[in-house]
């Protein structure tokens, strides 16, 4: 499965160019160019599942460090900074990786919770 089964590649390339100089990824912005912060629980659960290179049912951290390129082959690495600004927003336990919890994405939902932001429906 590609990621333009679920976002558009004009919207990727939109959002990849947003952040390609080091340090100025902001994954708020990133997931509002790329169209994902409008998409469903479902559709960010697929998305998840294309992030989650070894199949882990985790995002960890080396992982992590290359989502811009999951996303454009050609994108930049995200620099160690932004790699751990990103992990300690969205890693909701504490353990170094981002998990996939049911229907919510904790990657997701909880890096807009903790920004004070509504993400899912209770019901998603």
């Amino acid at each position: 499965m590609s990621l333009t089964s679920v976002l558009s590649a004009d919207a990727i390339d939109s959002a990849i160019k947003d952040c390609q100089a080091p340090d100025s990824f902001c994954p708020k912005k990133f997931f509002q160019l790329c169209g994902l912060s409008k998409k469903s629980a479902a559709e960010v659960k697929k998305v998840f599942s294309i992030l989650d290179n070894d199949n882990s049912g985790f995002i960890e951290e080396e992982e992590l460090k290359f989502f811009l390129q999951r996303f454009c082959p050609s994108a930049r690495a995200l620099t160690d900074s932004e790699t751990r600004a990103f992990l300690c927003a969205a890693d909701d336990d504490s353990d170094g990786r981002i998990g996939v919890d049911g229907e919510e994405i904790k990657y997701y939902y909880y890096y807009y919770r903790r920004c004070g932001q509504e993400v899912f429906d209770s019901t998603a």
